[in-house]
């Protein structure tokens, strides 16, 4: 305890190594006690602050240690980027977590000021207002909310870990559960509880612990139903380095072909990744940009192409990119799911509502542009945001929900709730995000299929492409640098979670009652 006590006289640092601690239970390390640890830490230092703006400034060197270390992966999408040095990637890591610790701090302050004078008081007032903050982090200026601090608790592919509880919080509600749990971890350290409570809070970490390592069923895929979709997932592993370069499309296309024809054809889903076709499928553009030189002026040609790939029976679901032309000028790109019959026919599509800045646009072009700035990604011509969650009746392949990429991260956000799909298509591009972002990127995706109760069929450019059930266990995947495909059945839809009937009004009504009881506990202690 000695060792502990220096650390908290000096709370600036501590909480600084205490936030990059907390992001180790994270994929793809997974050390989840040590991020309760962390966390416990951070309650103490909350706790001993003597003021507010001590408590904020703790809570703010958490968020900073925490994101830059969770969110290095970014650092990686700088090296995609001829105009800008490598380097700069981690300054704009360093840049986001500045801001993003922003939201930290105001938990740690609400939490202080709540609840200052009873540690069992500011556990719960700490845990209601870290649910507060993720949910504005996740749409205050159009939202960033990778990685919540309750994935953390997200088990294996073998099962959900304590995830599972998602369906009555919600994601963040579930980091307000890790926050409670760290309370016990506080219970169990402090030399001032008693025998009884540090055997009760012993028992609980070791349920925990328990409920985190051991399976709940297995991840085999679930025996076909009548009437269940056959689907075929592709994963070309096209390098990020080549998957843009114009002279190397044709041969992205053959090989994406390849691994789409290894299997008889018949009726089935064909499911390709985000940027999985260069081409423009829509009609009316003006010709000059149609650019395959083999199919001329004509995207019929091109559509037809793709269908016969799919095969006689089959419905394919690719990335692609639609223009929206104003006159004779183009006034952006939409990022799409375009749904292709075996006639090539467009038979319904879903443009991306949460776009990327920097990556898929840039925001504050007319200040930033000139300054030298220009996106991630290549392109000039900024994306334009789709209305929001759909749905696509494919009529015998099932209601197809949409969610391209890192729109899948966001809780509450990912399904048209009035009409509720069979499952969840979520193509993406993960080439760009490192080694961490991948596997990150996975894990919430099987966040959404627990709290939604929907299958998600994930199909990625270079891995992880992943069939995930409605409990959140990974049926099939293929790794990272694989080239591949997955075949089967999609995995039966559950019956609507609470979550899935009741959003994130569920986590915010946690977060009152966690409130609620922090300041009943309070007042005890003041009685």
């Amino acid at each position: 305890m000695a060792y502990l006590d220096r650390m908290l006289a000096r709370p600036g640092w501590t909480a600084l190594l205490l936030g990059a601690i907390a992001a180790l239970g994270f994929e793809p390390l997974h050390f989840w006690p040590l991020t309760l640890l962390a966390i416990a830490g951070q309650v103490l230092l909350i706790g001993r602050a003597a003021s507010g703006k001590q408590a904020a400034l703790a809570g703010w060197l958490f968020g900073l240690g925490h994101f830059t270390i969770g969110d290095n992966w970014i650092a990686t999408a700088f090296t995609y980027q001829a105009n800008m040095p490598a380097w700069l990637g981690w300054i704009a890591v360093v840049a986001l977590s500045l801001y993003l610790a922003v939201y930290p701090a105001l938990a740690a302050w609400g939490a202080w000021v709540l609840a200052r004078r009873s540690r069992l008081a500011l556990v719960f007032a700490f845990a209601g207002a870290w649910i507060i903050a993720e949910w504005l982090r996740s749409w205050v200026f159009t939202g960033f909310v990778w990685n919540p601090l309750g994935m953390a608790l997200m088990g294996p592919f073998e099962h959900a870990g304590i995830a599972r509880l998602a369906p009555w919080t919600g994601t963040y509600g579930l980091s307000g559960v890790a926050v409670l749990i760290s309370g016990l971890v506080i219970a169990a350290l402090s030399p001032a509880a008693g025998r009884r409570v540090r055997l009760a809070a012993g028992a609980g970490l070791m349920l925990v612990g328990l409920t985190m390592l051991l399976p709940l069923g297995t991840a085999s895929a679930p025996a076909p139903r009548p009437g269940s979709v056959a689907f075929s997932l592709v994963q070309p592993n096209i390098a990020q380095e080549v998957l843009n370069e114009p002279a190397s499309f044709e041969a992205n296309f053959a090989r994406t072909a390849r691994q789409t024809a290894l299997r008889p054809p018949g009726e089935r889903l064909v499911l390709w990744p985000e940027s999985g076709v260069q081409d423009y499928l829509r009609d009316g553009y003006p010709p000059s940009l149609y650019w395959d030189a083999t199919f001329g002026e004509d995207p019929a040609l091109a559509r037809g192409r793709l269908a016969r790939v799919a095969g006689r029976g089959g419905m394919l679901l690719t990335g692609a990119v639609d223009l929206d032309i104003r006159g004779d000028r183009i006034a952006g790109a939409r990022n799409v799911v375009t749904a292709l019959d075996d006639r090539g026919a467009i038979r319904g599509s879903y443009a991306k509502a949460h776009l990327v800045p920097y990556g898929e646009y840039l925001p504050m072009r007319w200040l930033l542009e000139p300054l030298g700035a220009s996106r991630l990604v290549p392109g000039a011509i900024d994306f334009l945001p789709g209305p929001g969650p759909q749905t696509l009746d494919l009529g015998r392949y099932g209601k197809a929900g949409m969610q391209i990429c890192y729109e899948i991260i966001f809780s509450g956000q990912v399904v048209d709730r009035a009409h509720r799909p069979d499952y969840l298509f979520n193509p993406s591009n993960d080439g760009w995000f490192g080694a961490w972002g991948p596997p990150q990127h996975l894990a919430q995706a099987r966040m959404r299929a627990v709290e939604e109760g929907l299958p998600v069929l994930r199909a990625t450019t270079t891995g992880i492409s992943a069939v995930i059930d409605g409990h959140g266990r990974v049926a099939q995947s293929l790794p990272r640098g694989v080239e591949g495909r997955i075949d089967g059945q999609v995995p039966p839809v559950l019956p609507p979670t609470l979550f899935a009937g009741l959003g994130n009004v569920l986590p915010l009504g946690w977060a009152i009652v966690l409130l609620a009881v922090s300041l009943v506990a309070t007042r005890r202690r003041r009685g």
